[in-house]
């Protein structure tokens, strides 16, 4: 887990100081205040630039095997049944302030099932033997008796 907390002082610090205008701070996009609107969860922590209300909390997930759900926000029980069912993961957690469009990056995290380990695949080819896929030259084996062959893992150790 990384946490922004240092950096969220930092970014505050500039802008009480008057070296960053709140102009440059408070830019919410429209699509990320649509997010905390119906995806985000109150918080106890007031905005700390226009101190109006209580930021809210929205969650992005990005990953390679999430297909269409990646790089969407997606509430706290849905990040959960994504952990569950899904390889590894990465939460992005954001506060944002719907009166002021002020946005901070909060924390990052994984989650998530480990990854499955990469099946090694050949290919059939006529005459019952099987082209080795690998640049390095292997061998190709026979497999006269149908049944699945045994590939040895000569050079692997690097990656098991």
């Amino acid at each position: 887990m990384v946490d922004y907390a240092l950096q969220r002082k930092s970014r505050l610090a500039e802008v009480y100081s008057g070296r960053t205008g709140v102009a440059e701070v408070c830019d919410a996009s429209p699509y990320l205040l649509r997010a905390a609107k119906f995806h985000g969860r109150p918080s106890t922590t007031r905005c700390p630039i226009c101190r109006k209300e209580q930021v809210t909390i929205v969650s992005w997930v990005f990953g390679e095997k999430l297909g269409q759900v990646s790089g969407s926000a997606r509430t706290t029980e849905e990040i959960l049944r994504l952990a569950v069912s899904q390889e590894e993961f990465s939460v992005h957690v954001v506060e944002v302030c719907r009166t002021c469009s002020w946005n901070h990056l909060v924390q990052s995290y994984v989650s998530g099932l480990p990854p499955r380990p990469r099946v090694r695949r050949s290919r059939r080819v006529a005459g019952g033997r099987v082209a080795n896929n690998s640049a390095g030259g292997g061998s190709s084996q026979v497999d006269t008796a149908g049944g699945p062959e045994v590939l040895g893992t000569e050079g692997m150790e690097k990656y098991l």
